[in-house]
């Protein structure tokens, strides 16, 4: 009796939640305050980090900025201050443990643990939609995003589990930015009409509109969030086929031919 009860109960708050997100794709959220936040940010030194840095700096954060290259750190710092915005800034190797926790104590702690105890905290973690369906030819990188998005999502579960509600967490999926990371991937003329690369501008903004109102997940444009049902609900062929028709089947081959060149030459220094 009381398991079915139990799925009563869950049924009726599944349909709850969905009516609730649906009505918020209509209207907005009201946005949350960060004004004076300690905000850590990795991998600042460039790219998304430096404009995530930025941003949250606009909004009247305190910036951590971490990143392996001091001197493109420091240049990140330098336009935080331009801006008016406070920044600190440690040069950090995040594939090792020791100096995480040493910089970690310098800064903001222990992470986690100390969100969990003041239940005050906001964790996001920048994947990709290749973390959420995949393409040929980009194995290596596929699989990191997967890592990142499944890490992520037992995080969110365990704060849920744990009933830490004042920590939220945002997964953010972006499309291909136009940073050169994949320079010269293309996928089908008409289809790249309305699936172009992302200005980097755009996705960063996108990306705080969801941190802002506390969104679980967002994929950067809304147009990739099709792939993702279709994965999950269409047949593996038909997903080929489909995948056939947009041209991303074959996207990355164009980016590997340009970047052949480079690493012959590299060999070819490497073994003179």
């Amino acid at each position: 009796m009381i398991f079915f009860m139990d799925l009563q109960m869950m049924l009726l708050d599944m349909i709850y939640f969905i009516l609730r997100n649906s009505v918020r794709l209509v209207l907005r959220p009201r946005t949350k305050p960060i004004d004076g936040e300690l905000v850590l940010i990795t991998g600042a030194g460039g790219g998304l980090g430096r404009l995530f840095a930025q941003e949250f700096s606009k909004h009247g954060a305190e910036v951590v900025l971490w990143d392996i290259n001091s001197s493109a750190n420091e240049q990140t710092a330098k336009l935080v201050r331009e801006q008016g915005g406070k920044v600190h800034t440690y040069t950090v190797d995040v594939t090792s443990r020791e100096d995480v926790y040493q910089k970690a104590e310098q800064t903001v702690k222990a992470f986690l643990p100390h969100m969990k105890a003041q239940n005050h905290g906001h964790i996001v973690t920048i994947a990709s939609v290749l973390g959420l369906f995949s393409t040929a030819c980009v194995e290596d990188y596929c699989a990191s995003k997967f890592a990142a998005v499944g890490f992520h999502e037992s995080l969110a579960h365990e704060l849920v589990a744990e009933q830490v509600e004042g920590v939220k967490t945002t997964l953010v999926c972006p499309y291909i930015v136009d940073t050169g990371m994949f320079e010269g991937c293309k996928i089908r003329e008409e289809v790249e009409l309305v699936l172009a690369p992302l200005e980097p501008q755009y996705c960063v903004e996108q990306a705080m509109n969801a941190i802002l109102i506390d969104q679980p997940l967002v994929c950067i444009p809304r147009l990739t969030y099709l792939p993702v049902l279709f994965r999950a609900l269409l047949p593996w062929e038909s997903n080929v086929i489909a995948y056939r028709f947009m041209g991303s089947d074959k996207c990355m081959y164009p980016f590997i031919d340009s970047v052949k060149p480079k690493l012959e030459s590299n060999r070819v220094i490497e073994v003179a």
